[in-house]
Protein backbone atom coordinates (compact mmCIF):
# COMPACT_ATOMS: atom_id res chain seq x y z
CA UNK A 1 0.00 0.00 0.00
CA UNK A 2 1.66 3.50 -0.88
CA UNK A 3 1.52 6.05 1.12
CA UNK A 4 0.90 9.87 0.47
CA UNK A 5 1.73 13.33 1.27
CA UNK A 6 0.67 16.14 -0.44
CA UNK A 7 1.71 19.64 0.50
CA UNK A 8 1.38 23.29 -1.55
CA UNK A 9 -2.10 24.40 0.13
CA UNK A 10 -2.58 27.53 1.07
CA UNK A 11 -4.36 31.14 1.34
CA UNK A 12 -4.77 32.69 -2.19
CA UNK A 13 -6.63 35.68 -3.61
CA UNK A 14 -9.01 35.07 -6.60
CA UNK A 15 -6.98 34.49 -10.12
CA UNK A 16 -3.95 33.46 -8.01
CA UNK A 17 -2.44 30.25 -9.19
CA UNK A 18 -0.89 27.21 -6.74
CA UNK A 19 0.71 24.30 -7.16
CA UNK A 20 0.20 21.32 -5.04
CA UNK A 21 2.51 18.16 -4.52
CA UNK A 22 1.68 14.87 -3.75
CA UNK A 23 4.64 12.53 -2.74
CA UNK A 24 4.45 8.78 -2.74
CA UNK A 25 6.61 6.20 -0.36
CA UNK A 26 6.17 2.58 0.05
CA UNK A 27 5.10 1.19 -3.52
CA UNK A 28 6.22 1.32 -6.97
CA UNK A 29 4.66 4.09 -7.68
CA UNK A 30 4.59 3.34 -11.53
CA UNK A 31 1.95 0.76 -10.92
CA UNK A 32 -0.20 3.50 -9.66
CA UNK A 33 -2.91 5.60 -11.32
CA UNK A 34 -3.11 9.11 -9.14
CA UNK A 35 -5.98 11.35 -8.68
CA UNK A 36 -6.89 14.64 -6.88
CA UNK A 37 -10.15 14.88 -5.03
CA UNK A 38 -11.66 18.11 -3.33
CA UNK A 39 -13.83 18.13 -0.39
CA UNK A 40 -15.61 21.60 0.66
CA UNK A 41 -17.01 22.43 3.39
CA UNK A 42 -20.71 20.66 4.24
CA UNK A 43 -20.19 18.93 0.48
CA UNK A 44 -18.89 15.49 -0.41
CA UNK A 45 -15.66 14.64 -1.35
CA UNK A 46 -15.45 15.09 -5.64
CA UNK A 47 -13.07 14.49 -8.23
CA UNK A 48 -11.02 17.03 -9.19
CA UNK A 49 -8.17 15.12 -11.85
CA UNK A 50 -6.97 11.85 -13.02
CA UNK A 51 -4.00 10.68 -14.78
CA UNK A 52 -2.42 7.34 -15.65
CA UNK A 53 0.64 5.77 -14.81
CA UNK A 54 2.42 6.61 -17.99
CA UNK A 55 1.47 9.99 -17.63
CA UNK A 56 -0.46 10.29 -21.13
CA UNK A 57 -3.98 9.79 -20.16
CA UNK A 58 -5.36 12.34 -18.32
CA UNK A 59 -9.43 13.27 -17.17
CA UNK A 60 -10.80 16.03 -15.92
CA UNK A 61 -13.82 17.33 -13.43
CA UNK A 62 -15.78 20.03 -15.89
CA UNK A 63 -15.47 22.64 -13.06
CA UNK A 64 -11.75 22.85 -13.43
CA UNK A 65 -11.10 21.55 -17.28
CA UNK A 66 -8.93 24.11 -18.76
CA UNK A 67 -7.45 25.79 -15.28
CA UNK A 68 -5.85 23.14 -13.44
CA UNK A 69 -3.23 20.35 -14.74
CA UNK A 70 -2.44 17.19 -13.16
CA UNK A 71 1.00 15.62 -14.06
CA UNK A 72 3.68 12.81 -12.77
CA UNK A 73 6.96 12.49 -12.38
CA UNK A 74 8.01 8.54 -12.44
CA UNK A 75 11.32 8.97 -11.19
CA UNK A 76 10.86 11.46 -8.17
CA UNK A 77 7.68 9.06 -6.80
CA UNK A 78 5.07 12.18 -7.31
CA UNK A 79 2.29 13.63 -9.14
CA UNK A 80 0.86 17.43 -8.89
CA UNK A 81 -1.47 19.39 -9.42
CA UNK A 82 -0.99 23.11 -11.24
CA UNK A 83 -3.75 25.54 -10.33
CA UNK A 84 -4.42 28.29 -12.55
CA UNK A 85 -7.08 31.27 -12.32
CA UNK A 86 -8.48 29.88 -8.78
CA UNK A 87 -11.76 30.92 -7.86
CA UNK A 88 -13.70 31.21 -4.38
CA UNK A 89 -15.47 28.16 -5.34
CA UNK A 90 -11.88 25.97 -5.75
CA UNK A 91 -11.61 26.63 -1.63
CA UNK A 92 -11.54 22.46 0.14
CA UNK A 93 -9.23 20.05 1.26
CA UNK A 94 -7.39 18.70 -1.62
CA UNK A 95 -6.52 14.90 -1.00
CA UNK A 96 -4.14 13.01 -3.15
CA UNK A 97 -4.87 9.51 -4.28
CA UNK A 98 -3.53 6.16 -5.72
CA UNK A 99 -5.66 3.12 -7.09
CA UNK A 100 -3.31 0.06 -8.33
CA UNK A 101 -3.81 -0.52 -12.47
CA UNK A 102 -2.78 -3.07 -14.35
CA UNK A 103 -2.31 -1.36 -17.45
CA UNK A 104 -0.36 1.95 -18.81
CA UNK A 105 -3.88 3.85 -19.94
CA UNK A 106 -5.87 3.33 -16.78
CA UNK A 107 -7.44 5.49 -14.46
CA UNK A 108 -10.72 6.30 -13.12
CA UNK A 109 -12.35 9.80 -11.86
CA UNK A 110 -14.13 7.25 -9.35
CA UNK A 111 -13.19 7.86 -5.44
CA UNK A 112 -13.49 3.79 -4.74
CA UNK A 113 -11.16 3.12 -7.34
CA UNK A 114 -8.48 4.48 -5.15
CA UNK A 115 -7.22 2.37 -2.30
CA UNK A 116 -4.54 4.58 -1.04
CA UNK A 117 -5.32 8.23 0.18
CA UNK A 118 -3.11 11.56 1.51
CA UNK A 119 -3.88 13.33 4.60
CA UNK A 120 -4.97 16.72 2.68
CA UNK A 121 -3.67 19.60 2.11
CA UNK A 122 -6.26 22.84 2.67
CA UNK A 123 -6.68 25.40 -0.49
CA UNK A 124 -8.37 28.41 0.45
CA UNK A 125 -8.99 31.67 -2.15
CA UNK A 126 -10.34 34.89 -1.03
CA UNK A 127 -12.60 36.87 -3.60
Amino acid sequence: QVQLVESGGGLVRAGASLRLSCAASGGTFNNYAMGWFRQAPGKEREFVATISWSGYNTDYADSVNGRFTISRDNAKDAVYLQMTSLKPEDTAVYYCAAGRTWYSGQYSTAAAFYGSWGQGTQVTVSS
